[in-house]
């Protein structure tokens, strides 16, 4: 069956531009999922009585985007957890005012979202009291990276909605998938080579510390000029980046 093409070109910048409209991030996603793998399908999501149950146990009333992500593609580890990992509901927690839904895969950072933002029982104060329906559905999230001296962790501003996180999350695992035509380059420090952006068209920023490039059959994320992850649709897909881009790529 021919796929249906998904150009992330034109899609990421339609949702950035509306990042509470949960429909249009499921959008991205389902079709994110059948372009670069393998399409959603039944079974894929947690049945909604064990998101019920994740609520029991934490006393709290779940953000809806947080439940339709988990119903939609929370079971899909190729989407959720090649590196880091997508909490399953029997294992969110409270941590520090924020509830944890993701983990570093050494536990370097994890990435939560502030009680406050949707929580009815959460003090609210300044700002965060103004809370709207659509805070509360589709709340700001933040990460905490894991620090020697801990008197100076913080949680700190990660994605404006969650709907928007998740839509990084599937972007960022697709590139570590291990069954999947992927590559990483350790830059030191030099970052991605020009011709190697001139391959490809930059994408709106998105997520801290990141670039993104795409191609029809390519896609890219530079982190903070240290290293490059590149994925592939073909494993051909992946030669002309290497070829741009001198070092020591993992695959070769």
């Amino acid at each position: 069956m021919e796929i249906e093409p998904f150009d992330i070109r034109s899609a990421l910048p339609a949702m950035l531009a509306a990042p509470r409209d949960r429909a249009l991030a499921w959008w991205f996603i389902t079709g994110f999922a059948a372009y670069w793998g393998r399409p959603l399908g039944a079974g894929d999501g947690w049945d909604p009585a064990v998101v019920d149950a994740a609520e029991r146990r934490l006393d709290l009333t779940l953000p809806a985007a947080l439940r339709e992500a988990y119903q939609l593609f929370g079971r899909r580890d190729d989407l959720t957890s090649n590196q880091d990992r997508l909490l399953p509901p029997d294992e969110l927690y409270v941590w520090d005012g924020a509830l944890v839904y993701r983990e570093e895969n050494q536990g370097c950072a994890h990435w939560g979202i502030p009680l406050a933002d949707f929580d009815e029982h959460a003090d609210a104060v300044g700002e965060d009291a103004r809370r709207d329906d659509a805070v509360r559905d589709d709340p700001r999230t933040v990460a905490r990276p894991d620090l020697a001296d801990k008197s100076q962790e913080r949680w700190e501003p990660w994605m404006p909605s969650l709907a928007a996180a998740c839509v990084e999350i599937v972007m960022a695992e697709a590139l570590m998938d291990p069954d999947a035509p992927t590559d990483f380059l350790d830059t030191d420090g030099e970052g991605l080579a020009p011709e190697v952006a001139a391959l490809c068209d930059p994408l709106q920023p998105f997520g801290p510390g990141s670039r993104w490039f795409a191609g029809t059959d390519v896609l890219i994320r530079e982190v903070e000029d240290a290293f490059v992850c590149v994925r592939g649709r073909t494993p051909e897909a992946l030669d002309p980046i290497r070829d741009a881009q001198f070092g020591d790529w993992l695959g070769d």
